[in-house]
Parts: C-alpha cells; structure tokens; sequence
C-alpha cells in the first residue's frame, strides 16, 4: 500500500498524537517523515517528535479517519546538527475508537519490530500480514539518545472519510496520461509517442536531458513567438517536477490534437522548451533507494557534489557593488551582466550541468521560465541574495500569485509550511531572500545575465511522492502550469528595425520607471512582461538615434505590440572627425 500522507502533510496535524512531548517543538505534529529541524534547533520547529522521559510506555499514535488496510512502516530518527536520536525496536497497535487496542503478535506474544540504525536513513517495516483498522500507534521499545522518531504509515484506504471530518480534496483526473514514475529510457518512449520535438544537443554526464520546443506541430522558427522554459530535476531526489513535465509534455499534444483551443493557441504561439531532468545522476540515486526511502539529500546534488541551483554565478553582488560606487548604469550595466572572468576559469568549480544551462540560455532568447522544485510548498521569486527587490517586483509579484492562486492548495497555508511557519503571508508566494537567502541561484542569474524572468516553483512538503499520488499532483498543478505560461504572452513586444526595415539585434528596451532593462534577439524582436499599465518605452542602439513611445498594457492576456524604427546617428563619424583633431572642439 502507498504512504497515507504525513510527509505530504494529507494527514493534517490534528490526526497525530503522542502520550506525551518533550517540548512543543518536539510534538507528536513534528514526527513525520523528513520532517527538517529549523535554524535554531530550541524553537517550535524541531526535527522529531520526542516524549519526555526515557518510559517505554509512550506511543505515537495516528487517526486515518477511516478504515485502513494497514500494510507497514517507515521509521527515522531525529533530524538534528547536534543529537543522535533514532528509534531502534518498537511494537504496533490497531484499533477502531482509539480506546481498545490489539497489539500486532506474531501468534504467541506481541511482536517485536526493528528500526534504525542511524538518524537520517529511512527503514521500511512491512507487516507479515495487513491489518484493518483506523488508527495505529507506534511504541518504542529501545532507542539511541532520546526516544524520538518522525514516521511514515504504509495503507489502503477500505472507506471514505467519516463524514464528520471535511472531505479532503481528492482528485482523479480524467486525463488519459502515464501516470507512473519514468526510467530515462520511459521519458524517451513519452516524448517521441507523443510527437514532442527533437532533443537539445546537450548531455550531462552522457545522458540526454532533452528539450522540447512545442513541437506538437512541428518545428516552430526561433523568431516571432516568445520562448518560455520549464526546468526540473536541479535536485535528482526532487522527482515530482520531472514527472508533472512529462505529463505536461503528453497533455499539450493529446489537447492539440483533439482541439483544445486554449491550448492550441499556447502552443501555436509560444516555444515552449521542457527539460524534465537536469540532474540525471542524482535521480539515479533516488531512484534506486525509491520513494520515501532516500533520505531528505540523497540524491541532491550532482555526481561532482554541486547543488546546482546555487552554482551559477553571483552576479548580484558585483551589481550592488558597482551601485554603492555609482558605476551604474554609466560604466556597469544593470542588465546582461556578463559573467566574471574568474568563473570561467579552467580549475572554477563550477559543475558540467551548470555550463551546459548557462550555454542553453545564452543561445535561446528566454522571456520567461520556472525551475520545478520540492520539499516545500510556495512560489519564490528574486533576489535570491540577501538585498533589497528587484526593479520588477511588483512583476515578479504578478507571476508568482498567477501560479501560486491557480494551484489546487498552495494558498492553504494555514497549515503553516512544510518544516516551519508559514513565510508566505498566506500568498503561497515569498521572496527567496527572505525565505532563504543564498548566492548564485538560478533564478538571479537568468534576471541579471538574460532577458528572462525566472522563478522557483516548489511543488509539495514530499519530493519524492508515491506514484499513487501522481493523479492528484497532476490536477493539484496543472491549471497553474498553464496559467504561468500564458503569462509569457502580458506585457509589451515588438521588433526594432533600422529605416530600410533591417532587423536590429541586441537594441536595448528601456522602460520608464523600472531600472533594468533588456535587449532585442539577433531578429530584432523583443517581449517585455509587464503588469497592466501604461509605459514610457525607448529603443536604442549603437549608432542610431533613439526613438520613445508611450505602450500600453492591459489586463487581457495579449501582448501589445510596440515596434521602432530607429535612424541612423551622426554621433559616430562626428566623434570619429573630433579625434582626428585631438577631441578639440570643431
């Protein structure tokens, strides 16, 4: 049977119950499985439950609501810095009203099962055989350090939620899609039975990470429709992005070919790039531990031991440093910022996958993407670094409530988060500094070295669900995946031509009011997202005279289109003539 939802936080708090805490923050609501202890490890928000004293009397106890196959357990220790706790032998109780209990036996006596050995590893316990009941309970018999324990339950639900619960949001989807977790040789059979398009030419580690460009109908030419990416997989043991791409991937072609119009428009009009598994290596490793029994970072970083997210260069901070010496925008630039010379330097640690990312973005002109990531439940959004907001955060604001409102339960925090309180202000949505600040992610580098605007999309307190759980993520997410995309299509675009109608690549868009601005592809054409509003906007260009219109966006999905025609500057051969006489003046 699947686990019945305390990692994935079905089973609220109110369901789990203990004989007693050391403190509330090692209550009975702490002892889920990979439950994270917070930065203090003394506050409400520690890394276990654990009784108070040593008696073998104590229990833990959780209520399904409804009656239950029971099939077994997953055990793990206390997740601390300074404390080797773990539970290392206990019995299991059933019963149908919380007061009269039987005690798994093996036929003579009660029956003895065993559990960890370390803190951090999951143990799976199967029952020799099922039991049916509502509730179970776990009690310890021995243990290393103090008696704690963060627990998983292994059932099959045999009924409905009793009636006088709310009936939680349980979902099956009438999507006829491949619900099941995908070798890389599956994700191949799904993308070309499917009809997705050609592979990326890049490999990590000699393993394909394909990219697919909307290719529902075909190739579409890189120039006139914006370019839109999903990323997963940073993490290899953050596995259910890379599930939802290729279930996306499969319902974007069977809706176009059965005429959805909603999506044939969005796949029509937008290239559109889905990169499922950026860290093959450490899903391998998830993977052959399996669901529920990795432990939280198994898996998480590549083979060369590099978190890939935080491994692109900071380029905040030499932004902020030119800034506090008022070298911008006259002398650094507050957008394209090119990558320090330091970091391509042959013995930088810098990991294969992330030159491979940062070449992918260089060659596409990207105007907006999400990283699919998990072990929490929110949409985070720059900076990353600890500093003030971006020039766009009133934009990246917009983005992140499109995904965060669309999505089944996102914005039900009063749950609180996955490990601690809620960060959110009950938005579904943060911004990463202020959640959890970090250097060279993702997420700033995209906004300062490209046109793009990126965000981190964590789908779920479980990074590694039970297949069984696919169906309900899938609904969960996908009116929110959709939504984010069209999102690439607000704001402004347009294309900037010289007067005979050449293209002009690599003009600079300026926007009025907001410090950062972007460049047009080698086609000359642009796409700017913007929030409803109207616009002071210019074009320029070495060697031509800028030109400044006034565009106006509006709440409609649809971007205005706003084009220039820019005409040739004298400034060049005037400064050409100035030194050939010593710059004196004329």
């Amino acid at each position: 049977c699947p686990p019945i939802g305390l990692e994935s936080h079905r089973i609220d708090d109110d369901q789990i119950l203990a004989s007693s805490m050391l403190r509330h923050g090692l209550g009975a609501q702490r002892g889920r499985l990979n439950m994270q202890a917070g930065t203090n490890e003394d506050d409400f928000f520690d890394g276990a439950w654990c009784a108070e004293d040593d008696s073998r009397a104590h229990w833990i106890e959780v209520d399904t609501r409804r009656t239950t196959k029971f099939t077994g357990v997953i055990t793990q220790g206390r997740d601390s810095q300074i404390h080797e706790d773990f539970v290392t032998s206990f019995y299991v109780g059933f019963s149908n009203d919380s007061q009269n209990w039987v005690m798994y036996t093996n036929g003579y006596e009660e029956m003895m099962f065993y559990g960890n050995v370390d803190k951090d590893t999951p143990v799976l316990t199967e029952f020799p055989e099922p039991m049916v009941a509502r509730y179970i309970r776990i009690y310890p018999q021995t243990w290393n350090g103090s008696l704690c324990l963060r627990l998983e339950v292994l059932g099959c639900p045999l009924s409905t939620i009793s009636s006088y619960y709310a009936q939680q949001n349980e979902v099956t989807s009438t999507d006829n899609l491949d619900f099941r977790h995908h070798t890389y040789k599956d994700m191949r059979q799904v993308r070309t039975s499917v009809g997705w398009a050609s592979p990326w030419g890049g490999l990590l580690h000699g393993v394909d990470t394909f990219v697919g460009v909307g290719s529902c109908v075909g190739w579409i030419p890189p120039w006139g429709e914006p370019e839109f990416r999903y990323t997963a997989g940073l993490h290899g043991n953050e596995v259910l992005g890379r599930e939802l791409l290729l279930l996306l991937m499969q319902f974007l072609c069977k809706e176009y070919q059965d005429g959805n119009p909603r999506v044939r428009s969005l796949v029509t009009e937008t290239r559109i790039h889905l990169v499922p598994s950026l860290n093959p290596d450490g899903y391998e490793l998830a993977r052959e531990a399996g669901s529920e029994l990795g432990n939280w970072a198994l898996g998480h970083w590549t083979e060369e031991g590099y978190d890939l997210f935080e491994n692109f260069p900071d380029l905040a901070s030499a932004l902020w440093a030119a800034e506090e010496r008022r070298l911008v925008p006259h002398k650094f630039p507050n957008h394209h910022i090119p990558i320090p010379e330091h970091y391509l330097a042959e013995d930088a640690t810098v990991a294969v996958g992330t030159g491979a990312v940062m070449a992918w973005m260089d060659k596409n002109p990207f105007v907006l993407g999400a990283n699919l990531q998990g072990g929490e439940k929110l949409v985070s959004y720059p900076f990353d670094t600890a500093r003030p907001e971006t020039p766009d955060h009133a934009i990246f604001r917009w983005l992140a409530i499109s995904y965060a409102s669309a999505h089944l339960t996102m914005t039900e925090t009063f749950r609180g988060g996955c490990h601690t309180q809620d960060m959110t202000n009950a938005m579904g949505i943060v911004q990463g500094a202020k959640w959890h600040p970090r250097a060279g992610s993702m997420n700033d580098f995209s906004y300062l070295h490209t046109n793009c605007l990126e965000l981190s999309i964590y789908l779920g307190c479980d990074k590694f669900p039970h297949e069984s759980e696919l169906q309900q993520e899938w609904e969960n997410n996908k009116e929110s995946l959709l939504t984010f995309m069209e999102q690439v299509h607000r704001g402004i675009k347009g294309l900037v031509t010289d007067q005979q109608g050449e293209p002009i690549a690599n003009a600079t868009i300026v926007v009025g009011g907001i410090n950062h601005n972007i460049k047009t592809a080698s086609s000359g054409d642009y796409w700017r997202i913007l929030n409803p509003g109207e616009y002071r906007v210019s074009a320029r260009a070495e060697g031509y005279n800028p030109s400044i219109k006034t565009c106006s966006v509006f709440y409609d999905i649809g971007a205005t289109q706003c084009n220039f025609v820019l005409s040739r500057s004298n400034w060049k051969r005037i400064r050409e003539i100035m030194a050939m006489n010593g710059n004196r003046p004329i």
